[in-house]
């Protein structure tokens, strides 16, 4: 079963409207015990990185997530659920990120117009399972003032003064910036393909 991590925020509806679309069974779930059952977790993610860390800690759910995520479960974090899987973020450097992955999210430099919102397109690794069968530079919607720099698990890029990640791929971990629930068709078979790995 997906399960869609309900922390108190984030693009709820349109996610589980973009499963529903596709057919894909979901629940929603707001604890440990759910994550435990779950055999794909998505975290849709709007807000800010200091809030959002918060709210899993408030739920208890952190430890729980991670553990998942390293026993193998398909894991698709969406936009602020990307930016969780880092150690920190310069929105809030006080605040724990879940530390999958080393490094900091960084904000926009000061001549970028933020947040960054709207419709651009990306530059895709021909190695990308997530965007497959999709045009070579798909457009999808962003909606971001921070952005997850390059690194070894990118594999997909955007750029908006600075190039950055626009999707991660490294083994059952995916994440994208952009919001794949707002991206009409591209997003949906985005959601498709991340739904149907195990099967390919």
């Amino acid at each position: 079963m997906i399960a869609i991590l309900d922390y108190g925020a984030g693009n709820l509806r349109s996610v589980q409207n973009t499963l529903a679309e596709i057919g894909s069974e979901y629940t929603l779930v707001r604890d440990a015990d759910g994550l435990r059952r779950a055999s794909k977790i998505i975290l849709p993610g709007v807000g800010h990185f200091g809030q959002m860390m918060r709210a899993l800690d408030t739920l208890g759910v952190r430890e729980t997530l991670v553990e998942r995520i390293h026993a193998g479960v398909s894991f698709l974090g969406i936009c602020l659920g990307l930016q969780a899987l880092f150690e920190t973020s310069e929105e809030a450097p006080e605040a724990r990120g879940l530390a999958i992955f080393p490094g900091a999210v960084k904000r926009f430099p000061a001549t970028a117009r933020v947040p960054h919102m709207g419709w651009n397109e990306l530059e895709v690794s021909p190695a990308s399972r997530l965007v497959r069968e999709l045009p070579a530079r798909p457009f999808v919607y962003f909606a971001h003032s921070y952005y997850v720099p390059e690194n070894e698990h990118t594999s997909a890029t955007c750029t908006y003064e600075v190039p950055y990640t626009a999707v991660l791929e490294s083994g059952n971990v995916h994440g994208v910036q952009f919001h794949p629930e707002k991206s009409g068709p591209v997003g949906l078979r985005i959601v498709k393909n991340f739904v149907e790995l195990d099967r390919c």
